[in-house]
């Protein structure tokens, strides 16, 4: 029984996968033929069947890009990046779908040795940095054992220096570890959606908002109550906006 069902499942599979591209080919046709609503919406279609792909994100920004639809064409190409974050071509094409949006906000950058310690987390992911901690650790643990049975007191000495570097560098290994995995963590964004959305201070609709964002600005998302969303945008600006005027990337 458990066999068959099996089988079942494996020819189900197939024969979705297959369907599913049939059907992004057939927008692709649509897409090279100008046809663009139509292609966004057999993209779509693949979308809402539970596949993902960053050459179904890529093309589907595409089209939406096409027909200057500012907010989807942005939103699409940034899944794409949660993809495949070092793609040329969607780092390319974000760029100019980017130019469309009315909002021009000036990225705070992190200078100094902030910026050098965040760009030294980023070189590696959070898997890659606990194995090299596991590495230095294991490294440790050998040349402390070379150390410890040492004949010579300068053996001695050079394998307790490198022991005590190892542990180190097991030890900051371990920090930059935890660091990735809780920028992952905290990376929660999302696109506006509105043509124009007010950011309050507070979760309500009392007085005039604060400032105003467009559609396709790129937002972190900080807080949730009710139906509001506590935002930050690039200049380090904070406030509250309605969700109805997110998408949660």
């Amino acid at each position: 029984m458990k066999k068959i069902f099996f089988i079942l499942l494996v020819f189900c599979t197939t024969i979705g996968f297959g369907q599913n591209e049939a059907l992004f080919e057939q927008a692709n046709k649509a897409y090279a033929d100008g046809n663009y609503e139509d292609a966004i919406k057999k993209y779509e279609s693949i979308l809402d069947k539970g596949e993902t792909a960053v050459s179904l994100y890529y093309n589907l920004a595409n089209a939406h890009y096409k027909l200057n639809h500012i907010a989807p064409s942005i939103y699409y190409y940034e899944k794409a990046l949660q993809l495949a974050p070092n793609d040329a071509d969607v780092k390319n094409n974000i760029q100019f779908a980017r130019n469309m949006a009315m909002d021009d906000i000036e990225n705070v950058q992190r200078t100094g040795i902030a910026k050098t310690i965040d760009d030294l987390i980023a070189t590696f992911s959070f898997n890659t940095w606990a194995m090299l901690a596991i590495v230095f650790m294991v490294l440790f643990v050998i040349l402390f054992l070379f150390y410890y049975y040492g004949r010579t007191t300068l053996s001695k000495r050079i394998f307790f220096i490198t022991s005590m570097v190892s542990i180190l560098l097991c030890i900051v290994s371990v920090y930059f570890a935890f660091s990735q995995q809780n920028i992952q963590l905290n990376n929660n964004y999302a696109i506006v959606f509105a043509e124009e959305a007010g950011v309050r201070s507070e979760p309500n609709l009392r007085g005039e908002p604060a400032f105003l964002l467009h559609e396709g600005t790129k937002a972190k998302l900080l807080e949730k109550y009710q139906e509001w969303y506590k935002i930050e945008i690039a200049d380090g600006k904070q406030g509250w906006m309605l969700k109805e005027n997110l998408k949660e990337l």
